[in-house]
């Protein structure tokens, strides 16, 4: 075996700059989990479908999300690497699994920077008014405007792009500032509506089986894993961390702390609007929980977080999707471009600068889908099956690489292999589940956001275009990737062992 450590690249390949902590890596994942964005906006859909029941659907969903980042840590303290699940599923499962790994990722990801860029705009919109700015020429500003919000989202892209490009450490630093405001904003107003809020507190609440129906939990819990998505962003600047444990610990730490927001923010939700509010006011829900509980100018403080939450997440998409297909470009199962490192900067600055521009071209194409709210509701839906797919393999991979443990020591052997695997069943099941109601709820195609077909169209669509991408990087790239990556590493359990 060769004594180069398991994971490392080999030394023609490009590096990346290690210069980043665990706060570091907490300020990245934070941001790209979007916390205050999830709760502004992500609350209000998932109560138009699990009704009064958010905090009970956001503990069921961490459950098989903590799982995930349990396997996510495990692969990471044994092979930190850019491309995390991509690499990881391509050595323990297959090659083909691996690539859909990272391609669904980076789709996933332009789709959500796409409607991200949507909320951004809007919530600038919804400032300009609160400023007393209806108008811009002849041009009545309408938040919920498609068109409106995604023009204005688009120029915000750009810019946190270019930030991008100038380092990791320089975007941590501002993703650390906005992360300050936002939580100070959404714990003072989220902690002042569970005091004062005129809706008595109830823990039916909590109950999961007082759910409508199996497909509303099943939907409700995709919605709420989307709201979670994000954590392993830490895990994409694996290589940038000064120690593979940092990436570990901001993961962790990010997850509790999603968590523990979620949970405070849908109970002050649930405590001040009532059930037709909550679902009634979409991608503007933030800002009349704002003005339920407050007067201007402090209503719009909410606003403003959730404009700081969108641009910060905008950032953060930008960063690990840049980082995953360099990863990717190393194997040549994509082009060269995305391997190229600044040498100023130490970073992949020309796959930064596209995936901007991607994510702003597929903005654009959103313009299909007038109304905002329904291309929340879409997007929201597609992304979360195609995380969930995500997830699953890659706890799968996990499950697979550690299964000696089972034998070695039940303890480490049910951390690594048990739960990881209970966790994909769960989420293979639920995207399965959720996929069938959305075929079984229609007999036509329509393009609306609430037409089965179409929500079941566009994450096949995702993913089928994976396996397209995959032949191509196989058969005409070439790539390596599909012959090194195939196989168990026999030295993973023999290493988490030792450095456990």
């Amino acid at each position: 075996m060769s004594d180069q450590p398991l994971g490392a690249a080999p030394p023609a390949r490009p590096a990346l700059r290690k210069s980043l902590g665990v706060l570091d890596g907490v300020a990245i994942a934070a941001s790209s989990t979007a916390a205050t964005t999830s709760i502004g906006i992500g609350l209000g859909v998932t109560a138009g479908v699990v009704g009064l029941h958010l905090p009970a659907i956001m503990l069921l969903a961490f459950l098989p999300v903590l799982g995930i980042a349990g396997a996510y840590s495990r692969l990471n303290r044994v092979e930190p690497n850019a491309g995390n699940g991509y690499v990881w599923v391509g050595r323990s499962l297959s090659p083909w699994l691996g690539f859909m790994v990272g391609w669904v990722n980076i789709v996933a990801t332009v789709a959500f920077l796409a409607y991200t860029t949507a909320v951004t705009g809007s919530a600038l919109i919804q400032l300009a008014g609160e400023a007393g700015v209806h108008r811009i020429g002849g041009l009545a500003l309408d938040a919920g405007s498609t068109a409106q919000t995604t023009a204005l989202g688009i120029f915000v892209l750009v810019a946190v792009t270019v930030t991008a490009v100038t380092g990791v450490r320089t975007a941590a630093r501002l993703q650390t500032g906005l992360l300050v405001f936002e939580y100070v904003v959404l714990l003072g107003f989220c902690g002042y509506g569970i005091v004062t809020g005129p809706h008595a507190f109830s823990l039916s609440w909590f109950d999961p089986f007082a759910i409508p129906s199996a497909s509303a939990l099943a939907q409700g819990l995709i919605l709420s894993v989307f709201c979670y998505w994000g954590f392993e962003a830490a895990f994409s600047v694996n290589e940038e961390v000064r120690e593979p444990r940092d990436a570990s610990r901001a993961g962790f730490i990010t997850l509790l702390t999603m968590l523990t927001l979620f949970l405070l923010g849908s109970i002050a939700f649930q405590r001040v609007l009532s059930e037709p509010e909550l679902a009634g006011h979409g991608a503007q829900g933030l800002a009349y929980f704002g003005d339920r509980l407050a007067s201007q100018p402090l209503a719009a403080l909410p606003l403003v977080a959730l404009m700081f939450s969108a641009v910060a997440s905008l950032q953060a998409g930008v960063i690990p999707t840049a980082r995953g297909m360099f990863a990717m470009s190393r194997d040549r199962t994509l082009g060269p471009v995305w391997s190229k490192v600044s040498a100023r900067y130490g970073t992949p600055a020309a796959g930064t600068l596209l995936i901007g521009a991607l994510a702003a071209a597929v903005a654009a194409l959103a313009l299909v889908i007038p109304r905002l709210a329904d291309m929340i509701m879409a997007t929201v839906n597609a992304v979360g099956i195609v995380v969930a797919l995500s997830y699953a393999l890659t706890a799968l991979a996990a499950g697979v690489r550690f299964r000696s443990l089972l034998r070695q020591d039940w303890r480490q052997g049910l951390r690594a292999v048990v739960l990881p695997t209970l966790s994909a069943a769960a989420l293979l099941g639920l995207g399965g589940y959720l996929g069938w109601s959305f075929y079984s709820s229609t007999d036509h195609f329509e393009l609306r956001a609430d037409n089965g077909w179409f929500l079941l169209l566009t994450p096949l669509v995702m993913i089928g275009s994976g396996f397209v991408a995959a032949a191509w990087a196989k058969w005409a790239r070439r790539s390596p990737y599909f012959r090194t990556g195939e196989g168990t590493d026999a030295d993973a359990p023999a290493l988490l062992t030792t450095i456990s």
